[in-house]
């Protein structure tokens, strides 16, 4: 194996265990300690870790794996890989959007209601969005099995699909490039823009209300916990929790907006790539999208743990 082979497979690696890691975590730590404890986020962060999971355990473990011990990338190894990269891909990208319009929902929809609850605070309709989610990933999953294959030798690095005609194709790559890239990339880059936008504004007036308060005026109104991203918290009105929720909104802001950049700068890059390969073959372009979407799945559950104040090794 050339130095260059190396540090491309030592990389990976570092990529694939930190994910495994990070990602299990905030499943672990996402877990309610009785049932009665369940809440959306919770729901929402362990799908994610799920998801992201497959790609780590399924597609980037022995894909490192095959860079160090060589051995034959058959049929079998493909259809595996192209299935499991699909199905954690668009998952994961679904679960970033919803908690996105959670987070939305939270700091934004229920500000303007007065700390009423939202929908997402249903544990039902959570369900129901993620059960769909999956159904969708399924969808556009399940035909790599009939169109993955390795048409070159046994010593491929890169697994090739051959659809049954040229329409196929384009229909197939439209449809999953529309539903399980454009839309959410669109949903997730709104909703995090509409919730820094609040969280910088309630900073502001925190900022101005709090020299009227040196001067003898009444403190203003809280803000809704962003910090813990508790469900149905309602505002209360003293100084301390004025001065914690302040301190809150500033460690949410700094996690949505590292989450945001996070996934629009890898999903977007992934996007711009799979329209290219579609174009043009390209075993480049093809290891430069499994390479984005390991970084994404590597780095994503530790923002959350940051996020949620869950970054520690206190399990309960």
């Amino acid at each position: 194996m050339e130095v260059q082979d190396w540090i491309e497979s030592s990389i990976r690696a570092f990529f694939c265990f930190t994910g495994i890691i990070g990602n299990f975590w905030l499943g672990i730590r996402s877990w309610p300690k009785t049932r009665s404890q369940l809440r959306p986020n919770d729901i929402l962060f362990i799908n994610l870790a799920v998801s992201n999971l497959i790609t780590n355990c399924l597609v980037d473990l022995p894909d490192t794996m095959a860079n160090f011990v060589k051995f034959a990338m058959g049929k079998s190894y493909c259809d595996m890989i192209q299935f499991s990269s699909d199905l954690s891909e668009t998952s994961s990208i679904f679960s970033t959007m919803f908690i996105s319009i959670y987070w939305h929902q939270k700091l934004v929809g229920s500000v303007r209601r007065g700390g009423a609850p939202v929908q997402m605070d249903n544990l039902r309709l959570v369900g129901i969005l993620l059960g769909g989610s999956w159904t969708v990933s399924l969808v556009f999953s399940i035909p790599h099995f009939f169109i993955a294959e390795n048409n070159r030798n046994e010593s491929s690095e890169v697994c090739d699909e051959r659809f049954p005609t040229p329409a196929y194709k384009r229909t197939f790559d439209g449809l999953y490039l529309i539903l399980a890239n454009a839309i959410p990339l669109v949903g997730v880059t709104y909703a995090c823009a509409q919730i820094v936008l609040m969280l910088l504004q309630s900073q502001k007036r925190i900022k101005g209300h709090s020299k009227e308060t040196k001067s003898g005026a009444n403190p203003p109104p809280a803000f809704v916990d962003a910090g813990n991203f508790t469900s149905g918290t309602q505002a209360k009105t003293s100084n301390a929790v004025n001065n914690s929720s302040s301190s809150n909104q500033v460690r949410a802001a700094k996690s949505v907006v590292a989450v945001a950049t996070i996934f629009l700068i890898c999903w977007f890059t992934h996007l711009v790539l799979r329209i290219y390969s579609n174009f043009r073959n390209s075993n480049l372009a093809v290891k430069l999208t499994y390479f984005i979407g390991a970084t994404y799945t590597c780095f994503v559950p530790y923002v959350y743990l940051h996020g949620v104040k869950k970054l520690n090794c206190s399990c309960w």
